[in-house]
């Protein structure tokens, strides 16, 4: 394994693990003869890799490409995109990955603010860059990928300077909930470090020196896959596969087709596993185990009863580098626990007026390295917002907004929702995430979000927006407004049957829809945007009446 102390920066950590695992492959596209790119799959050693980013760096720096520059990469999950971003951080300029899904006011917002000096763009989507730079007051050079070798030079010329480990080596920007999105600058410790503690974690999750095979579809503008699985693979020798996006109809084809033995995945993706038909492919592949977030406690039983290894749940933030696991048994199957507290990972629950909390209180998490080194291995900041960032770190805690308890007998923690995502109806807490859970098993829902909606009352009710499975919305459409009524009652009855009954649904919505992220969180915040009242949206169905104590 690499050892990070003595390789500082991600250009000569990469030149060492070239150096000791040249033939090994480091990147592997799945084939999908469907896909415009690579349709026959692809696999990089680690030398190939290495001298395509030498080259691409060498271009890079003759156009005078460096230090303190922004480049944005418009690259989607092609190999290009690790390629451009290994070979900029080589030279110390910064990498600032673009969600191939914005639109025009989302690229100028990114253009605006984190200001890069050049756009390297897949040709598809130059039309696009280039409405949006036209409307930016940020103007930056945009080059097509297949032109690259043509690029402009930047208006300044780099600055002298020697990579070190706290240069910036990419600006991150996180979806949120609400209000823009915020840059958070990585730097070159930062994303290393990550590689290195999900590599010594051990336990349930042993990482093999040149025997493990990562399948990871999520997106390269992302931190689980550019950061956290990536330099994992990188420093012990082993291999990312990355698929261009989640199709459950491939899944198990591709993963069995790269022979790989760790999956990554997010908690949508385990439903919609499971609601394919079942299949020899469920059994024949080598995986080790899952390593992700937000698997649904009633489904994930079944889901390793179904397809044979275990779900590991993490816990992490973009602004942290190191995440929680459940890397030693016992694993809580059926839980929201992700795990304890460790060195290099210190907690303190509190409730909303900073004071801590006992063991089996609900709290706020706040996380931190360690008294003396609070910040070590964390985002640099904010990207242009250290008031954001100072607030982030008040006291001396950084303050993650997710809502925990810990376990009063075995210290694991267990997760309850965002602190946004709570729903006070009546002087009780509703988590979200509970009702969503278990809408989620009714065979009828694809996808659902749970909402606060205003009530004159009881303060807040809970709102369900529902997108449907494809049959049952084409017999809502088919059958009107009696059919969509019966659905949402069968929902309803779902719920009340299996919580108490404050926390079923008082409105149901069915949605076409649900906007996610390109990394599949669920944006609440676009499903009603500026509404203040959803209540009073046309096919809005008011279940309240159903819901009564003791009934």
């Amino acid at each position: 394994m690499i050892e990070i102390e003595k390789h500082t920066t991600i250009g000569t950590a990469l030149l060492a693990a070239a150096d000791r695992y040249a033939d090994h492959p480091l990147f592997v596209v799945p084939e999908n003869p469907n896909r415009d790119y690579d349709p026959n799959g692809l696999s990089l050693s680690f030398a190939q890799v290495a001298q395509q980013v030498l080259q691409t760096a060498q271009i890079y720096q003759e156009q005078g490409y460096g230090f303190p520059h922004h480049v944005a990469l418009f690259l989607e999950n092609q190999s290009a995109h690790l390629i451009h971003k290994l070979a900029l951080n080589h030279i110390g300029a910064c990498c600032v990955p673009v969600n191939p899904s914005y639109k025009t006011l989302e690229l100028v917002y990114l253009f605006e603010h984190a200001k890069p000096e050049l756009v390297v763009v897949l040709d598809k989507y130059l039309v696009a860059v280039q409405v949006a730079v036209e409307q930016a007051s940020h103007k930056p050079h945009i080059v097509p990928l297949s032109q690259f070798e043509t690029l402009p030079a930047p208006k300044q010329k780099a600055q002298a300077h020697t990579v070190q480990s706290d240069t910036p080596a990419s600006i991150l920007y996180t979806s949120g909930t609400t209000g823009k999105p915020k840059g958070c600058v990585l730097s070159h410790r930062y994303e290393l470090a990550s590689g290195d503690w999900y590599a010594r974690k051990g336990g349930l999750i042993q990482i093999h020196e040149t025997q493990d095979r990562l399948y990871n579809p999520l997106p390269l503008f992302h931190i689980n896959s550019s950061v956290l699985s990536f330099f994992c693979m990188m420093l012990t020798g082993n291999c990312q596969i990355q698929s261009d996006r989640f199709q459950p109809s491939r899944w198990w084809q591709e993963v069995i087709q790269t022979d790989a033995s760790i999956v990554h995945y997010l908690g949508v993706i385990i439903p919609l596993l499971l609601k394919q038909p079942e299949s020899a492919l469920d059994r024949q592949h080598r995986v080790r185990f899952g390593h992700g977030a937000g698997v649904e406690p009633q489904l994930h039983a079944l889901f390793e009863e179904r397809f044979g290894f275990p779900l590991i749940e993490l816990w992490g933030m973009t602004e942290i580098v190191r995440v929680f696991t459940v890397n030693e048994p016992p694993r809580k199957v059926g839980t929201r626990a992700f795990g304890r507290p460790v060195p290099g990972m210190e907690v303190k629950i509190v409730d909303t007026e900073g004071n801590e909390v006992a063991k089996g209180e609900q709290g706020e998490m706040l996380v931190r390295h360690s008294e003396a080194t609070p910040r070590k291995d964390f985002f640099s900041g904010y990207f242009n917002d250290p008031e954001a960032t100072e607030k982030a770190w008040r006291g001396g805690w950084f303050h993650t907004g997710d809502m925990v308890y810990q376990d009063e007998e075995d210290g694991m923690l267990h997760f309850v929702d965002r602190d946004k995502n709570i729903i006070r109806r009546s002087g009780e807490n509703i988590a979200a995430a509970e009702v969503e859970a278990l809408i989620l098993t009714h065979p009828a829902v694809r996808q659902v979000a749970v909402l606060a909606a205003p009530d004159p009352i009881r303060e807040a009710e809970v709102l369900a927006c529902v997108e449907l499975r494809p049959e049952f919305a084409d017999q809502i459409d088919a059958e009107g407004a009696e059919a969509a009524q019966q659905l949402a009652e069968s929902i309803f009855q779902h719920c009340h049957q299996q919580l108490a009954y404050y926390k079923s649904p008082g409105w149901l919505y069915f949605i076409d829809e649900i906007p996610t992220t390109g990394t599949q969180k669920i944006q609440k915040h676009q499903i009603f945007p500026n509404i203040a009242d959803p209540t009073t949206q046309a096919g809005m169905i008011d279940l309240r009446h159903l819901k009564r104590r003791g009934s």
